[in-house]
């Protein structure tokens, strides 16, 4: 069985709007999902070795998905796990006075979904981190919740995990 393992932003939760809509897509398309819980973890590294633990923990091919921190701490975990794919939602990456915790373009597929009106992280973040990652990089009529893009965001996971398996 493949996995779909989701990462939720700062200020959000694992069974959120977002989160079920998206795993609602990876169920129909044959993927088991994880949702993990970082609500009171503040310290993205914490989050980060959570997640690290997940991976390492993890017997199945797996598929990240983050969302703004969840973004970052996912593309963080990339790098030293082993995922089939990163899709990516207004990730936190280059923010001001964080540059330096921006990282690597991981080496497996890579696809950010970022809103035009990102009041929080600006999607030339996104576009920035996507062009070192080689990533599809899809920009959409929305904010940093992405609430209104979720037509699109089902859309481009669907697609997503169609491609990890062909590979």
């Amino acid at each position: 069985m493949r996995t779909v393992c989701f990462s939720h932003g700062k200020e959000s939760g694992p069974r959120g709007t977002k989160i079920n809509a998206l795993a609602e897509i990876a169920s129909d398309e044959g993927w088991a999902v994880e949702s993990l819980d970082y609500r009171g973890m503040d310290d993205p590294a914490e989050r980060v070795a959570k997640l690290t633990a997940w991976c390492e923990a993890a017997t199945d091919p797996y598929v990240l998905v983050g969302s703004s921190m969840g973004g970052y701490v996912a593309a963080a975990v990339a790098n030293t796990g082993s995922p089939l794919g990163l899709f990516l939602m207004a990730p936190a990456v280059y923010v001001p006075g964080y540059e330096n915790y921006t990282p690597a373009a991981p080496p497996c597929p890579v696809v950010i979904v970022h809103g035009w009106h990102d009041e929080v992280i600006p999607w030339q973040n996104g576009a920035r981190f996507g062009a070192g990652a080689d990533a599809r990089v899809v920009l959409v009529n929305s904010d940093h919740g992405l609430a209104s893009a979720l037509p699109e965001l089902t859309e481009e996971l669907r697609r997503f995990l169609g491609l990890v398996v062909k590979e």
